[in-house]
């Protein structure tokens, strides 16, 4: 097997270093006390001022891989003025809150334990009153921990359609769209819950854009969507005879205005409300560049909003990269190429992996042979896809080294098992969980 050399060994430290700096950039309690600061009674929110003297009670709730930490920053500012709280996570996200319940779910398919926890934010909120004052935390994985169904729609039935829509390879937007409307809580209707009370929620971004009304699908902005576009979702991807019959028919039932669609822009339930974002994709891509850059590396960001299948995006920046190598544009070497985003994989092998290891994989096949390249994508969370990795690392003797153990990278391509292909070589990016979730970071350093 092909020893890394001197010179790639350091780069793999140097991508490792990075990413890890762009995860710092977003540590979801340093992002809410940027946004949040308390002075006496008052708590300025993006420098609006919340005179707490004047509530009657403060709840903090929220759902997210990121909000146990983001609910922590919150209790060390208000702590003490928190009449209740629950905030949903994802199994092992966690942190130690005093005033506030945590209770754990499943992501990305929702489980009983996301259930009962949504009921319980539900429930609470339906408590509140106009002079209440209600902090929501949210971030990537909220959609999966607000699992509350509307009436005939079972929790397996919404189970069964996330896996038929992230099998499918619909995008992030599509797949919300559909979970707006099977959900009580989602587009919207946690706001619609809450109100008449006071409402601010504080957002950690995991989608391209930002767009609010997707993140987490919104539990607390208007709906961009309606049941008209589900239906359409449902036609391109081919999949209404897959999705529970429940489903389709509350969808159908939806679309010929027999069940009431969900909050839109300019309804009154949002007059008291305040939606901020607080860190995203960008700022980790940012703070990357940055720490390449005093590594001695010429960095340019291509995007923090790519999307598309992570073939074809791994076939682009490999390209990029071999530029490089040839000509220096669009930079010279040393160069740090950097992207974010989040990229989806049309499944069609039974293997296991997730979107950064399969980038990798591809990339591998593409750069291999080459001189001086370093392939790595991780996702923010700590999770790429069903596994315990957050991606993987790979450079120009990838293909090489797999060869030599007998490992041939098409066949774990074609199906879908990027994760047993870098297993076997040592190169799976392993954190565990981050307690953050702004998408992917990718990174491709050519000396």
């Amino acid at each position: 097997m092909t020893i890394f050399s001197d010179n790639l060994a350091k780069m793999r430290e140097h991508a490792l270093s990075i990413f890890q700096a762009g995860l710092k950039a977003v540590e979801p309690g340093a992002a809410i006390r940027r946004y949040c600061r308390p002075e006496g009674e008052t708590l300025f929110i993006k420098n609006i001022p919340y005179d707490l003297s004047r509530f009657r009670k403060l709840f903090l709730i929220g759902a997210g891989k990121a909000s146990a930490p983001m609910a922590k920053a919150l209790e060390d500012m208000v702590g003490e003025k928190i009449a209740g709280g629950i905030v949903n996570v994802k199994y092992g996200h966690v942190d130690e809150l005093r005033r506030v319940r945590l209770s754990e779910g499943g992501h990305p398919v929702p489980d009983e334990n996301g259930e009962k926890g949504a009921q319980a934010i539900y429930n609470l909120v339906k408590q509140a009153r106009k002079d209440d004052l209600i902090l929501c935390v949210i971030s990537g994985g909220g959609s999966a921990l607000l699992p509350l169904p509307f009436r005939g729609i079972t929790l397996k039935d919404k189970q069964d359609t996330a896996n038929v829509l992230l099998a499918c390879g619909a995008t992030i937007h599509e797949i919300n769209a559909i979970r707006k409307h099977m959900s009580v809580l989602k587009g919207g209707g946690l706001a619609q819950a809450a109100a008449p009370a006071a409402l601010v929620s504080l957002i950690l971004s995991d989608v391209v854009g930002d767009d609010t009304d997707v993140i987490a699908s919104g539990p607390t902005v208007p709906d961009t969507s309606t049941f008209r576009d589900c239906l359409a979702i449902l036609e391109k991807y081919k999949i209404a005879d897959r999705v529970p019959a429940s489903v389709l028919r509350h969808i159908r039932e939806g679309r010929a205005g027999n069940v009431p669609e969900t909050p839109k822009k300019g309804a009154r339930i949002f007059d008291n409300t305040q939606n901020v974002i607080i860190g995203n994709n960008a700022d980790a891509i940012i703070a990357a560049k940055q720490k390449a850059e005093t590594l001695g590396y010429t960095s340019l960001i291509l995007s923090s909003m790519i999307e598309g299948e992570t073939k074809h995006i791994a076939k682009v920046h490999s390209a990029i990269a071999r530029e490089v190598l040839k000509t220096g544009h669009p930079v010279p070497a040393p160069a740090c190429i950097l992207s974010g985003g989040e990229t989806t994989v049309t499944i069609t092998g039974k293997g296991l992996g997730g979107r950064n290891q399969e980038f990798a994989l591809w990339a591998a096949s593409d750069i291999a042979g080459r001189e001086n390249i370093v392939v790595f994508s991780g996702g923010t969370d700590g999770n790429d896809g069903p596994t315990d990795a957050a991606g993987a690392v790979a450079d120009n003797c990838t293909v090489e080294r797999a060869r030599a153990i007998g490992v041939e990278p098409v066949q774990f391509l074609s199906n879908n098992d990027s994760y047993h292909f870098f297993e076997k070589l040592g190169d799976l990016l392993i954190t565990g969980p981050t307690n953050t979730n702004v998408m992917d970071i990718r990174i491709m350093l050519v000396v």
